[in-house]
């Protein structure tokens, strides 16, 4: 089946007998038992939902994965796959990292006693490997500065070592992109960018593909720990993930199509110094991304001559709209130095080229040359 159209049926599992195309929204709590030590298969809402299982087999079948589970937001995906780990565990990350999980790795892990090294290529991911080491977790590509990590050859290295692979999905989603299928062991997204599509919900999800290579019973540990942590989905904010990933197809490839345009259009600007996005063909990881993934997403970062510039264009952008997050119908544009990154130090900020100089643009759903219009009119001061 297409993915289009796994986007849409992905979960053919039908829950009553109305005859309702669209799942229904069971805002229930709990569930009432057929008899003593008899289930419908639903007992309680923080274990599980039928709206909520709806999306996570949806999710499932787009990664190709064995199980989904979903949370409450990206970062409660975050702090259950990190309570897989144990102290003294260690953990390779990639080095340009979204700043809320490299805040979760520093903040809340390392006090746990789990320990982080930090690689950019899968080469520098075999070195930084010790006995101590348990996963590797990467992003790909990376936030904000757009670097793309080889799965396949990370996927090697995990396997023989017999070493979790974690991989970030959030910015190319299922629809360009299939870490599992590359031998990553489980998925993470943000559902609250692409996959819900509309800046109008949070979600985190977790996939995962079992086989004969995997730790035994992993879903079933993330479903303990999602259970037993409370930070589940609600019926109602899978509703709207369900809803947003109908389109998510359709959507991904104006991303991807706009974004192409735009970036074309930011590398002859006489202020724009440089733009990072991996469908360029001079970007550096262009053959990787080419090899691993049939899109190129809808991100694009890019350095303008200086701070005066920089807050220029977010101060007179008027289409696009000056704020965190991405994924959404809207394009939006963040300054990474005090918003999605704040909180690095600033020689961890400045050493990843996050500075007062850098913006990220998430491309929406408007025309291209809107957008253009938009930034050319913000880079010149709102003239």
């Amino acid at each position: 089946m297409d993915i289009s159209t796994l986007c849409i049926h992905g979960c053919e599992k039908k829950y009553d007998i109305t005859g309702a195309v669209s799942v229904p929204i069971f805002a229930s709590s709990t569930f009432a038992h057929p008899g003593v030590g008899q289930s419908t298969g639903f007992d309680y809402s923080r274990s599980q939902n039928p709206t909520k299982e709806h999306l996570e087999h949806t999710v499932t079948a787009l990664e190709g994965g064995t199980d989904t589970i979903a949370f409450s937001s990206g970062m409660a995906a975050v702090s259950v796959l990190m309570e897989l780990f144990s102290p003294g565990d260690h953990i390779v990350a990639s080095y340009d990292l979204y700043g809320g999980t490299f805040r979760f790795f520093t903040h809340i892990s390392e006090k746990n006693g789990i320990k982080f090294s930090y690689a950019t290529s899968a080469e520098e991911i075999s070195e930084e490997i010790t006995s101590d080491t348990k996963a590797v977790f990467i992003e790909t590509p990376t936030n904000p500065m757009m670097n793309v990590v080889d799965i396949e050859a990370v996927a090697h290295i995990t396997q023989e070592k017999n070493l979790l692979l974690i991989v970030d999905n959030t910015f190319l989603t299922p629809i360009f992109q299939k870490p599992l299928a590359l031998g990553a062991n489980i998925v993470l997204h943000s559902g609250t960018k692409y996959l819900g599509g509309h800046n109008d919900t949070l979600a985190g999800l977790l996939t995962v593909k079992e086989n004969a290579n995997t730790v035994c019973g992993l879903a079933e540990k993330l479903r303990f720990l999602a259970k037993t942590t409370g930070g589940c989905l609600s019926p109602f904010d899978s509703f709207l993930i369900i809803r947003g990933i109908k389109t998510l197809s359709v959507r991904m490839e104006r991303h991807n199509n706009s974004a192409l345009l735009i970036a074309k259009w930011l590398t002859n600007q006489s202020k724009i110094k440089k733009v990072f996005f991996i469908g360029l063909q001079d970007h550096p990881d262009y053959e990787i991304s080419c090899r691993q993934a049939s899109g190129f997403g809808g991100m694009i970062s890019f350095t303008v001559d200086d701070e005066q510039t920089a807050k220029s264009i977010l101060e007179n952008v008027k289409i696009i709209k000056y704020a965190e997050s991405l994924g959404g119908a809207e394009s939006l544009i963040t300054y990474p130095l005090l918003q999605t990154h704040a909180d690095l130090p600033q020689n961890e900020r400045e050493a990843r080229g996050i500075n007062g100089c850098l913006l990220r643009l998430s491309v929406g759903l408007e025309a291209a040359d809107d957008i253009i219009n938009d930034l050319k009119q913000a880079i010149e001061g709102g003239k």
